[in-house]
């Protein structure tokens, strides 16, 4: 019985058309480990996570890419659908639509000043001044009326009845928060009777919370004497203060809780939280998996404009190879140019001149290759390097050798 022989083209049109029935269009997300921005507007990048990457292509958006500033490293959420190019026998994600990771600019914002950060150090471990066990007087920084006060104040006399704390009252949203968070951290760290100040506020948007990721905030906390904890926001919620300061407390509440109860309510809560953390992640890990279950049971017909992309990568790519040929060739042209110009030099006489030789010519504008009697009395020119000289032959030398 004959069996069938399949050809390469045969096969990755196959995988292709199981691929693109399989799945319908969804969101990915991804770092982006290599982009390039084609010529053609088309944009080939590859994203990755901490285990694997994918390769991926964005046709006709490379002016988008470009406004929203992606490059190496930036997070992204890309929607499309898995498709594969024949040509290399490869899959690949075709880009619809991207946008960024988190909050958009303002997420890019925070990530730099935090790397800029914390390539400096002013992060790191052993920088860290200790928490007081058993802190006598609190310095708060934080709204007078607002809520974080009074969960603090309240947390903390449950916990530890003979509290005493200082309350410097300062904005801690707007335009001028900076300021006076900074002029709190400059009033607790000129006084003597404080142990430790707390900087702190309810939660809120990205844009509330802002201030709180000030470079000068950071430099500010970073060089305070007293130690500093940092209880801004909600649990969910980092801001580049949380680690710049000494301690982050994910709550007021908890703030209190932290420094008032020891290390071992500490160890407590931080596993209560870890728990919280590993459920939330298992129910979103569900829900994904179920949206994903269902997306799978859906069947859209694959893009009739797909051989047409096809074409389009395959051009790029014989665009990108022609010009690297036409180079090598100019190259080369130009290399035989060079050589031929220097050969071309040695043999030119006027070189010769440079050296100090001379071209002596007798009347007729012929040149003399040796001393004959007859010219005795006869006119000649010289030419030199530079000029020439006339003269009359008064004598001949004969040539010993």
């Amino acid at each position: 019985m004959d069996e069938p022989v399949w050809s390469i083209s045969e096969v990755n049109a196959a995988v292709r058309d199981l691929l693109e029935e399989s799945l319908t269009p969804f969101w990915l997300t991804g770092e982006i480990g290599t982009m390039v921005i084609h010529r053609s507007g088309h944009v080939y990048l590859t994203l990755k996570d901490a285990q694997c990457q994918l390769k991926a292509a964005w046709f006709n958006g490379g002016k988008e890419a470009v406004n929203l500033g992606l490059e190496t490293g930036v997070k992204i959420e890309a929607y499309g659908k898995l498709t594969a190019y024949p040509p290399r026998g490869e899959y690949q994600f075709s880009i619809r639509s991207v946008r960024l990771a988190g909050h958009g600019s303002l997420l890019m914002q925070f990530e730099k000043i935090r790397n800029k950060l914390e390539k400096e150090g002013l992060f790191a471990p052993e920088r860290k001044r200790p928490i007081p066990r058993y802190p006598r007087k609190v310095g708060i920084i934080t709204a007078a009326e607002g809520a974080a006060v009074r969960d603090f104040i309240k947390v903390g006399s449950a916990l530890f009845p003979a509290l005493k704390a200082g309350i410097y009252p300062a904005a801690v949203q707007g335009v001028n928060a900076v300021k006076e968070v900074c002029a709190g951290l400059d009033f607790f760290n000129r006084r003597r009777d404080f142990d430790l100040i707390v900087i702190t506020r309810g939660g809120g948007s990205m844009e509330d919370l802002w201030p709180f990721n000030d470079e000068l905030l950071a430099r500010k906390i970073a060089g305070s004497r007293l130690p500093v904890v940092s209880a801004v926001g909600h649990e969910i919620d980092f801001t580049i203060a949380d680690f710049a300061a000494d301690l982050r407390a994910p709550t007021p509440s908890a703030a209190a809780s932290i420094i008032f109860a020891g290390y071992g309510e500490l160890y407590d809560r931080l596993k209560r939280d870890g728990e919280q953390l590993r459920n939330l992640t298992a129910i979103r890990m569900r829900d994904a998996r179920h949206r994903v279950e269902r997306a799978a049971e859906h069947y859209i017909l694959r893009e009739p404009v797909y051989a047409l992309k096809v074409k389009q990568q395959q051009l790029d790519e014989l665009e990108h190879r022609s010009f690297t040929l036409i180079n090598a060739a100019v190259k080369d042209r130009r290399r035989i140019i060079e050589m031929l110009n220097r050969q071309l030099n040695a043999l030119n006489p006027f070189q010769v001149l440079q050296r100090g030789y001379a071209i002596v010519r007798d009347s007729s504008g012929n040149a003399l290759t040796s001393g004959k009697p007859e010219l005795i009395g006869s006119k000649i020119t010289v030419k030199l390097a530079e000029g020439g000289l006339e003269g009359v032959v008064s004598g001949v030398i004969e040539d010993k050798n």
